[in-house]
């Protein structure tokens, strides 16, 4: 039997101030029943929800229903980017600003701007790669809920977890705590945050 810990009305702390439910976690005790509770969770039109565990598992993306990441289509316009300002800085400074003919070379050879054309795409890229990974993940987020569970310190260890954040345009209470109860896991915990 799972150890479920939903506070009674009566019995949710004050001391705190008011507090609002955040989201509902289940423990796990393999990354197959997390998989499967991912899997359950989408097939049931959950949308806000994540997994939580020690290392990458195989296939969790697919099972949680996560489409590919929309980072790449950050990175590549900043790239060009990159490489076109490469390319008109390059062909302003020693095509018409300051025009020199060295070795017999005109202004603007492409073999010459190439080394430029290729720091400036990486330098550009990984600019967009991180601040996009931010964005993305709407970073940086200095507290979670999550982190006032005194067990999901064991999720870097050897736990296995799932979250359904409050959020969720489909999370009820009772049919959410329903749902992963029929999950089998090693417990369920409604998790609070100050209102």
């Amino acid at each position: 039997m799972a150890h479920s810990s939903f506070p009674s009305p009566a019995n949710r702390p004050t001391h705190r101030g008011a507090t609002r439910p955040a989201l509902i976690l289940a423990e796990f005790a393999t990354p197959a029943a997390c998989m499967h509770a991912a899997e359950a969770l989408r097939d049931a039109g959950y949308s806000r929800f994540d997994t939580h565990t020690p290392f990458p598992v195989h296939g969790m993306d697919r099972a949680m229903g996560l489409s590919d990441s929309k980072l790449g289509w950050i990175v590549l316009p900043l790239g060009m980017s990159g490489t076109a300002t490469a390319f008109v800085m390059i062909m302003w400074m020693n095509g018409i600003d300051y025009p020199m003919i060295i070795g017999g070379k005109p202004p603007g050879s492409i073999p010459s701007m190439i080394p430029i054309m290729f720091e400036l795409t990486i330098l550009f890229s990984s600019f967009a790669a991180v601040f996009g990974m931010l964005f993305l993940n709407r970073l940086p987020r200095h507290h979670h809920p999550i982190f006032n569970s005194t067990r999901f310190q064991a999720f870097s260890d050897d736990k296995f977890f799932v979250s359904v954040d409050a959020e969720d345009p489909n999370f009820d209470m009772a049919r959410t705590r329903d749902l992963l109860d029929s999950l089998s896991p090693e417990s369920v915990e409604l998790v609070e945050d100050e209102a």
